[in-house]
């Protein structure tokens, strides 16, 4: 899943870089308003984590025009602890939850869990399931058939990204858009051997290539 964060405090916005790419997630980082407003309209982001004291354009400001342009990438927006009427403004204009500073890393990273999930039609739940198979996103690990299987990085979050879009067709060029961020070089020949590696481990009726067009999750569930 591919991220963008819009946040102007260096140390803080390292900080959540690493940690975030630690849970799998592949990472923008931008530091002004207007970079992001055209960045947001431009990219195909999961999910925006939006600080709202920005310099250039106020987070709310760039959160109003993305809605009112029709950006519908769940937004996450970070507040100071003692501004509620900012959460309020914020929700106002098209915010889909919000995290106060100073806040848990661990809180961080369950919001973007339950938001990714909600925004995807999933169950908010200690597991993620789809076509049979569960994922432990904490242990980055599946459970198939009730056999714990191991991932590689990029393994599991080609199968969470897989497992978040069940019974749909996905090309190389979309998921590689969704799995690197900006700066990655995407090679589809890479995706195809991470493809091959996880019908090795999970059985190779799981993802079906539909030749011409990409891949498919879970088509057997239809």
């Amino acid at each position: 899943m591919r991220l963008l964060l819009v946040e102007d405090h260096v140390p803080l916005a390292d900080q959540l870089v690493a940690s975030l790419s630690r849970q799998g997630y592949a990472v923008d980082w931008l530091a002004d308003g207007r970079d992001a407003l055209y960045q947001g309209k431009s990219e195909p982001y999961d999910l925006i984590i939006l600080d709202l004291g920005l310099p250039g354009l106020s987070g709310i400001e760039v959160l109003k025009q993305w809605r009112a342009e029709g950006v519908s990438i769940p937004v996450l927006i970070l507040t100071a602890r003692s501004s509620w009427s900012e959460r309020i403004d914020g929700l106002k204009v098209g915010a889909d939850d919000y995290v106060t500073k100073p806040f848990h890393p661990e809180e961080l990273q369950l919001r973007v869990q339950a938001l990714l999930r909600r925004s995807h039609g999933q169950v908010n739940q200690p597991l993620l399931k789809s076509a049979g198979l569960q994922l432990d996103e904490a242990r980055q690990c599946a459970i198939n058939l009730g056999e714990e299987v191991q991932l590689t990085a990029s393994e599991f979050r080609l199968l969470r990204y897989f497992m978040l879009h069940p019974q749909q067709i996905l090309s190389k060029s979309h998921l590689a858009e969704h799995l690197y961020d900006g700066e990655t070089e995407r090679d589809s020949n890479v995706l195809e051997v991470h493809v091959n590696h996880l019908r090795r481990k999970l059985g190779r009726a799981v993802i079906e290539t539909r030749r011409g067009q990409g891949y498919i999750f879970g088509a057997g569930d239809q």
